[in-house]
């Protein structure tokens, strides 16, 4: 998290049109409707919120990141302990931050604790946790779409 505060000014420049990419490919597999809740979890500066047109909110623990955040609602709060209530997302994102996670397992159970219906998983391919990352997210969804992209895999399931 310090990390990330740190560089949080220089964090679009860095990452956005890798992000974007990520993104876009979540959103042509979704197809989320206006009145749909979705809920990014790591979301930080809030580049997923330029791409979707729904309710949106997202969560991540660098309040340096959030506060560049637009389009969307933003709370600051770690993976392991989202303060919503169960079932309260239509679909619930994780791009290309779950390696960043203390607790991968804990991170997991939440984000299937939170959803309704979708998830959508990025996640780098490059990570020293790949495989545990993997096994974790098999174990706790059903996935209905694997889709990989130049840095990333991106699983698609249901709870």
């Amino acid at each position: 998290m310090n990390y990330y505060n740190l560089i949080s000014n220089s964090y679009n420049e860095l990452h956005k049109e890798e992000q974007l990419k990520k993104i876009r490919i979540i959103k042509d597999n979704l197809k989320l409707k206006k009145q749909d809740l979705l809920l990014d979890v790591g979301c930080g500066t809030g580049i997923f919120a330029e791409e979707f047109n729904c309710i949106k909110i997202g969560v991540d623990p660098a309040i340096n990141l959030l506060n560049q955040g637009k389009n969307a609602f933003y709370i600051q709060a770690s993976a392991e302990n989202l303060p919503f209530k169960d079932n309260s997302f239509d679909t619930v994102i994780s791009i290309t931050a779950i390696h960043n996670f203390k607790d991968i397992r804990k991170c997991l159970e939440e984000i299937k604790r939170v959803s309704r219906k979708n998830i959508a998983l990025s996640i780098l391919k490059r990570s020293a946790k790949i495989n545990e990352i993997k096994d974790n997210i098999k174990k706790s969804f059903k996935i209905t779409k694997t889709i990989e992209e130049n840095q990333d895999i991106i699983f698609f399931a249901k709870r």
